[in-house]
């Protein structure tokens, strides 16, 4: 769940810091730390592209075929630019049967999450449940360090200092592992608090699930509701999300329209694939990355959040009220209340991504949410070192979700993104 800053040589340090879920952009730093059970077998047979409309199929069709060339076995994009949806859809969901890969598959959004989770918060406060500015320590008493200097809305737009527990160098080899371990939220606090904060609150921005899960507690204190049942009653059934919930703690509501997801390494003759579908998502993930979606139901979301149908118009601006983003982080743009305003080549977009152990995907619309693009990828890098087949993956990942946005704003895509898809240096737009 996070990625970003195309500084490849911090690969491994920047994927354990952001918990694989952040924002649109892939990131250099996707290696998971540690071993993990895997069989070198060669990447899966390209699967041809193709899409609800063949206008849109050409840029399209390059992208995932580039997609699935640096590595994934599976590809999926649904494009409205307010006029007519374009689906293009490569390669397999499931690598042992060879099912293609679906516009329909339900997949882990990761980072995505983050938006839902600060919905419900501010659905909390047009209730009056809940302050924004307001420190931790009124929800939460002795829960955390300096907790009388760190507010909610510190939490939800990354300006805490708190540091993030899946940067714990020794946190995703334990899961690793054990990889069907469920973390609670004191076990994840636990971690992060081992840590020296980051910075003094308020002074600086640091991507950090330990946020996400802080929030998510605070929620649940004060509803009495589990994040699962939150999810679903003020979100799900409002929204009509039919195929969307919280993973509590596997991907459970699942069948055939599911899309597995694959640790990928990269060092060796042939990219190496781990399914680590059954693995417990919301085990680790929480409040920071546990919803399972499509991306019919995620493009409905963004729509619906981006004008105003989940809350009051006044809690749309505080989400939409951003904190600038470190230039290192590698998105270009500012980040609000669980909500990422991108500046990209082709236009300004506003939403999220979401990186877990085994996908990638993206969520961004306009600003009045009249135009959506949702993708995913079924693979992550889980290599700890640089090489070649991550350089090329990050590269393409991150060109790849340019080119997206291109496309839902109906705009050519720029020679530098186009350089970057197909092999070149990546663009930071």
């Amino acid at each position: 769940m996070t990625k970003n800053s195309h500084e490849t040589a911090t690969i491994a340090k920047k994927k354990r810091r952001r918990l694989r879920v952040t924002a649109l952009v892939v990131a250099t730093s996707t290696a998971l730390a540690g071993p993990a059970a895997v069989s070198a077998v060669a990447a899966p047979a390209l699967v041809p592209p193709t899409a609800t409309d063949r206008t849109h199929n050409g840029p399209m069709q390059d992208v995932a075929e580039q997609v699935l060339g640096a590595g994934a076995p599976g590809y999926t994009a649904r494009i409205d630019n307010g006029r007519r949806v374009a689906v293009t859809t490569a390669g397999v969901a499931d690598r042992a049967t060879g099912r293609p890969m679906t516009g329909r598959d339900q997949f882990e959004i990761g980072s995505n999450t983050k938006m839902f989770t600060s919905a419900l918060a501010l659905q909390l406060v047009d209730r009056g449940r809940l302050d924004l500015d307001a420190p931790v320590s009124k929800y939460l008493p002795g829960v955390v360090p300096n907790g009388e200097n760190i507010t909610v809305r510190m939490l939800l737009n990354h300006t805490s200092g708190l540091f993030s527990y899946t940067g714990d160098p020794d946190f995703f080899p334990n899961t690793e592992k054990n990889p069907q371990h469920v973390y609670t939220d004191q076990e994840l606090l636990a971690i992060a608090f081992r840590h020296a904060a980051d910075f003094a609150p308020g002074t600086s921005w640091s991507y950090s699930n330990t946020n996400y899960v802080l929030v998510g507690m605070i929620l649940q204190k004060l509803t009495g509701k589990s994040m699962p049942e939150l999810v679903e009653q003020r979100i799900v059934r409002p929204l009509g999300l039919t195929h969307t919930y919280y993973a509590a703690p596997r991907a459970t509501h699942t069948g055939p329209g599911y899309a597995h997801g694959y640790q990928v390494r990269f060092a060796g003759p042939s990219p190496a694939y781990t399914d680590v579908s059954d693995w417990p998502l919301g085990g680790w993930a929480g409040a920071a990355g546990a919803i399972i979606s499509t991306q019919a139901d995620l493009s409905r979301f963004l729509s619906a959040l981006l004008r105003g149908e989940l809350f009051s118009r006044k809690q749309l601006e505080q989400m939409q009220t951003t904190v600038p983003i470190p230039a290192s982080f590698g998105i270009p743009g500012s980040y609000g209340l669980g909500l990422i305003k991108i500046d990209s080549p082709c236009g300004t977009v506003w939403g999220h991504g979401g990186d877990t152990m085994s996908h990638h995907s993206t969520a961004v619309a306009t600003a009045d949410g009249r135009r959506t693009a949702i993708s995913d990828t079924n693979a992550e890098p889980a290599d700890t070192t640089r090489n070649d087949g991550v350089d090329r993956y990050v590269a393409v990942a991150f060109a790849a979700e340019y080119a997206t946005i291109c496309q839902m704003l109906d705009k050519p895509v720029p020679a530098s993104v186009t350089q970057a898809l197909h092999g070149g240096a990546p663009t930071t737009g």
